[in-house]
C-alpha cells in the first residue's frame, strides 16, 4: 500500500500540465514581459525628453525651431541687409534680402542679370557685396556704344533697372571676362563701387564664381516691400561669346 501510494504521488507531480493549465499561466508572463519592454522604450520618448529640459515642451519646441532656422540659413536661405544705395532703385538701404544659396549648387552658374551676393575679400574688400552680373566667363563687355549703352558680345543692352538719371558708366572700359569669373556692376552706377573701380587691380575687378554666396531672390523686409527679384530680359538677345570677344587691344583692360 505504501509503495503504490508513493508511485501515485510521483506520477501526479511529474505529469505534463494540460492545455488549460498552460493557457492560464503563459499569457500572463508574456504580458508582464511586454509591458516591461514597452515601458523601457518609453523612457526615451519625447515626453521624457521634454521633462528633462527646463521649460518643458515649449523650450524643446523653440530649440527645434532655432536649429531648423540655423540649418536653413546655413545651407538654403540667408538674409542680408542692404548697406548702401548702390543697388537703387531696386534695393533700398535697410532692405533685407533672402539669398538663395542653392541656386548655383547643382551645376548652374550665375547668369547675366542675376543679382548676387559675393565675398569680396581680396578683390573688392573684406566684406560681402551685392551687385548685378553684367558679364560671365568669355564675355566681352564694352562701354560704351554710340548711344552710351553697354555692349556685351557686340550687342547693345538697354538696362531698364538703372537709377534714374544715371548713365551706364562714366568710366569707359573694354574687357574680356576670364572663364570662371564675373563682371559685376551696381544699378546706381554713379554711387557704386564695382568692377569698374578695380580694372587695374589684380584680377581686373573680376570676381571668381566660387566667391558667390548666392542669388538674391526676395526682399523679405520691410513687409511693405516684400517681393521677388525677377531676372530682367535685358540680356535675352545677347549672343554667346564668339569672335567678337577676342582680347581687346592693349592687353586685357583699359579705360
Amino acid at each position: 500500500m505504501d509503495t503504490a501510494a508513493q508511485h501515485t504521488e510521483r506520477d501526479r507531480s511529474s505529469r505534463t500540465p494540460d492545455a488549460t493549465e498552460v493557457d492560464s499561466v503563459e499569457p500572463k508572463d508574456q504580458e508582464e514581459r511586454s509591458r516591461s519592454v514597452f515601458q523601457g522604450r518609453r523612457t526615451w520618448g519625447p515626453g521624457k525628453l521634454a521633462q528633462a529640459v527646463p521649460g518643458g515642451r515649449i523650450t524643446l519646441t523653440l530649440l527645434s525651431c532655432l536649429v531648423f532656422l540655423l540649418l536653413l540659413s546655413r545651407f538654403v536661405l540667408q538674409p542680408f541687409e542692404i548697406p548702401s544705395s548702390s543697388m537703387e532703385p531696386g534695393l533700398h538701404i535697410g532692405d533685407r534680402v533672402l539669398v538663395n544659396k542653392v541656386a548655383y549648387r547643382f551645376g548652374s552658374e550665375p547668369r547675366r542679370g542675376d543679382v548676387v551676393v559675393f565675398d569680396g575679400t581680396g578683390y573688392f574688400g573684406d566684406a560681402d557685396y551685392i551687385k548685378r552680373v553684367v558679364g560671365v566667363g568669355g564675355d566681352r563687355v564694352v562701354c560704351c556704344d554710340s548711344q552710351g549703352r553697354i555692349e556685351v558680345n557686340g550687342r547693345s543692352v538697354d538696362e531698364t533697372y538703372l537709377h534714374r538719371g544715371d548713365t551706364p558708366s562714366q568710366v569707359p572700359f573694354d574687357v574680356v571676362v576670364p572663364d570662371g569669373r564675373l563682371f559685376l556692376l551696381g544699378d546706381h552706377r554713379s554711387n557704386s563701387s564695382d568692377s569698374r573701380d578695380h580694372l587695374g587691380s589684380p584680377g581686373g575687378g573680376m570676381i571668381p564664381v566660387t566667391a558667390v554666396v548666392g542669388r538674391a531672390d526676395w526682399i523679405a523686409w520691410p513687409l511693405a516691400r516684400w517681393m521677388s527679384l525677377e531676372q530682367p530680359d535685358t540680356y535675352a538677345r545677347v549672343p554667346a561669346p564668339g569672335a567678337d570677344t577676342a582680347q581687346p587691344a592693349g592687353g586685357g583692360t583699359h579705360g
